[in-house]
C-alpha cells in the first residue's frame, strides 16, 4: 500500500490529489467515511488526514483541519531555509483548510479534537509520541512491560529522554524485576541522573506511557504495530490512578529485593510458585514475569529440588505446604485507604 501511494500519489498535505481532495473534504463534512472510499487514494492515510475510528475499524475519521494547519506550519519553519519555492502553495493550503475549519465550527461549535484515536503504523505512531514529547512540560509516567530492555531499544529513545530532562520534566518508569539485570537500563538511569526513577514489580500491565497527565498511549494489537492516543480526561485519569497504585507496590530499582525467609528460595522462584498455585501454564507464567519459558522452567526445576517435590503435583502440595502460594513480600504495604484514593503530589516518592 505504501509504495502503491509513493508512486501515484506523489505530493503532501499541502497539495493533495483532487481525489484525496473529494474525499478528505467529504470525511471533514460528514464526520467519517467508509475505509473503502479511501482505498483508491492511499495518500489520506500516509499523511494522516485519515485515521481508523476506535469505535469502527470499517470506517475512517478526519483528522481536523485545524491540526493539518498546524502540522503545515510547523513543517513550513523547519523547511523554509530550503524550500522556500513551496512556502506560496503551503499558505494557500492552509488557507484551504481554514475554510474547511469554519465549516466544521458552523456545524458543531466548541467541538473538539477526538478524544480517542487509532495511530495505525510505527511511523504515524512515533510522530504522535514525539509531538507528545515536545508539549510535555511537567511529567512523564510510563510503565515497561517484558523482561530486560534492549540497549539498542534504550538507545533510539535516549535523545527524547534527555530532551525531556534539559527543560525539568521528571520522569518515573515501572518495569518488572527481570529488568534489574540488564546493564542497559542501570546506564540509561545513570545518564538521566536524578531525571528519571525507577521501580520494578513481579508483573505489570501492557505498556503504558502518560504525558503530563493529559495524553496516553497504549497498543491497541498485540503486536503494538498500532496505537490508541487518548485525550479523554476520564479515561487518562483513571490510567493515571493505576500508575500510581501500582508504583506504592512497586520496589525502589536502587533497594534489593525483600527475602523470601525460605532458605534456597529466590524472590523470582516465589513469584512462579505463586502463579503455578494459580494454576497457570508455564508459558503463561513466563510471559507474565518477563522472562523466557527456558529460564521458567529452570526455576521450577529449582523450586522442586528445593522443596523435595518429585512431580507437578507434589510441587503444588509443597508450595502450599512452605506457604508459597501467595504474592511475593512487597517493600511497600499500602494502608487500607490506598485502595480508595490516588495519593497527591505531596505523597510520592522523594527524589
Amino acid at each position: 500500500m505504501a509504495g502503491h501511494g509513493a508512486d501515484e500519489h506523489p505530493h503532501g498535505a499541502d497539495r493533495l490529489c483532487e481525489a484525496g481532495d473529494r474525499v478528505y473534504s467529504r470525511a471533514v463534512r460528514r464526520g467519517r467515511v467508509p475505509r473503502r472510499d479511501a482505498q483508491p487514494v492511499p495518500c489520506l492515510l500516509e499523511l494522516a488526514l485519515l485515521h481508523p475510528d476506535p469505535d469502527d475499524m470499517d470506517w475512517l475519521v478526519p483528522t481536523s483541519p485545524q491540526e493539518v494547519m498546524t502540522r503545515l506550519l510547523r513543517g513550513m519553519h523547519d523547511e523554509v531555509s530550503a524550500s522556500q519555492r513551496r512556502v506560496g502553495s503551503a499558505v494557500a493550503a492552509v488557507e484551504w483548510y481554514a475554510g474547511l475549519g469554519r465549516q466544521v465550527r458552523r456545524a458543531a461549535p466548541g467541538a473538539e479534537g477526538p478524544a480517542i484515536r487509532v495511530l495505525d503504523g510505527l511511523a504515524r505512531i512515533q510522530a504522535a509520541m514525539d509531538e507528545a514529547t515536545q508539549a510535555c512540560t511537567t511529567e512523564v509516567l510510563t510503565v515497561q512491560p517484558g523482561g530486560i530492555r534492549r540497549e539498542a531499544e534504550l538507545s533510539e529513545g535516549l535523545h527524547r529522554a534527555l530532551a525531556l530532562r534539559g527543560r525539568g520534566v521528571r520522569m518515573r518508569d515501572l518495569y518488572t524485576h527481570v529488568a534489574r539485570h540488564g546493564q542497559g537500563l542501570l546506564t540509561y538511569l545513570e545518564l538521566m541522573g536524578d531525571a528519571v526513577e525507577a521501580r520494578t514489580l513481579d508483573e505489570v500491565i501492557d505498556r503504558l506511557i502518560l504525558f503530563d497527565r493529559t495524553v496516553a498511549f497504549i497498543p491497541a494489537n498485540s503486536d503494538r504495530t498500532m496505537a490508541l492516543e487518548l485525550r479523554h480526561p476520564g479515561i487518562v485519569e483513571y490510567l493515571v490512578t493505576v500508575f500510581e497504585r501500582l508504583w506504592r507496590l512497586a520496589i525502589p530499582l536502587t533497594a534489593p529485593l525483600p527475602d523470601t525467609g525460605i532458605e534456597g528460595i529466590s524472590h523470582r522462584e516465589q513469584s512462579i510458585a505463586a502463579l503455578l498455585a494459580e494454576g497457570h501454564q508455564d508459558a503463561v507464567i513466563a510471559e507474565r514475569l518477563g522472562i523466557s519459558v527456558r529460564t521458567c522452567r529452570a526455576h521450577i526445576a529449582r523450586l522442586s529440588e528445593t522443596l523435595g517435590a518429585a512431580s507437578r503435583t507434589q510441587l503444588g502440595v509443597r508450595i502450599a505446604q512452605a506457604g508459597l502460594d501467595g504474592p511475593p513480600p512487597s517493600a511497600a504495604s499500602p494502608s487500607p485507604s490506598s485502595s480508595l484514593s490516588v495519593p497527591d503530589q505531596g505523597s510520592r516518592t522523594a527524589r
